[in-house]
């Protein structure tokens, strides 16, 4: 008789990436404005959630191969980082406390992908 991974590994990083992918679709709200036509708010809008449009396509990918999204929302969350730092004005070590609130879930996401990932391996 076959075991299967747990739900609670199964349906955490899934759930999790949901929530994570509406959190960051937020922050576009900041494009609405009174001062711009609709066509302009659409195109922010647009703009501002590429990065959640793309976290979908990837947690579509990640629900069959969960490999592949491990290693894209470790990925993200270090490409989180090293933007913000890089670009930031302040010093690093600042920067990286105050970016780990964007790049913190994404590890764990990430993470609980791969532990999934190694689970149905074991199997």
């Amino acid at each position: 008789m076959a075991k299967k991974v747990s739900n609670f590994v199964y349906w955490t990083p899934r759930v999790l990436s949901i929530i994570y992918i509406c959190f960051l679709a937020l922050f576009s709200l900041d494009v609405i404005s009174s001062e711009l036509n609709i066509w302009q708010i659409i195109a922010g809008l647009f703009m501002h959630n590429i990065p959640a449009f793309v976290l979908i396509i990837v947690l579509i990918i990640s629900w069959k191969h969960e490999v592949v999204g491990g290693v894209i929302f470790l990925l993200a969350g270090l490409f989180y980082i090293f933007h913000t730092i890089t670009r930031a004005t302040l010093e690093w070590y600042i920067v990286l406390s105050w970016s780990l609130v964007i790049a913190g879930p994404a590890f764990l996401i990430g993470i609980l992908f791969l532990i999934n990932w190694f689970k149905k391996r074991q199997i």
